[in-house]
């Protein structure tokens, strides 16, 4: 099993949707890859959040680095678009 496979997999694996088999695969890709790995406790993590309603407040310092983080992205996602279709 592959990486792009798990990812393809999650949304069953999170709802229990998967046969025994495929939950061994994707428990033993997940055990060598900390990439997946921490892609599953992260959703986990999320899907707790939104389950309780919980809300957090997030300290503004971290606000800003945050939305700085997510303006820069944007920004290489439009100059790699720019690039491509010259």
């Amino acid at each position: 099993m592959n990486c792009t496979e798990f990812l393809a997999n999650l949304a069953d694996y999170f709802d229990a949707k998967t046969a025994a088999t495929l939950r061994s695969e994707l428990a033993q890709h997940m055990d060598g890859c900390n990439h997946c790995h921490v892609t599953v406790n992260t959703t986990r993590q999320t899907i707790e959040i939104y389950r309780n309603n919980e809300l957090y407040e997030l300290p503004d310092s971290i606000r800003t680095q945050l939305h700085q983080a997510v303006l820069t992205k944007c920004a290489e996602l439009k100059d790699n678009k720019k690039k491509t279709k010259a």
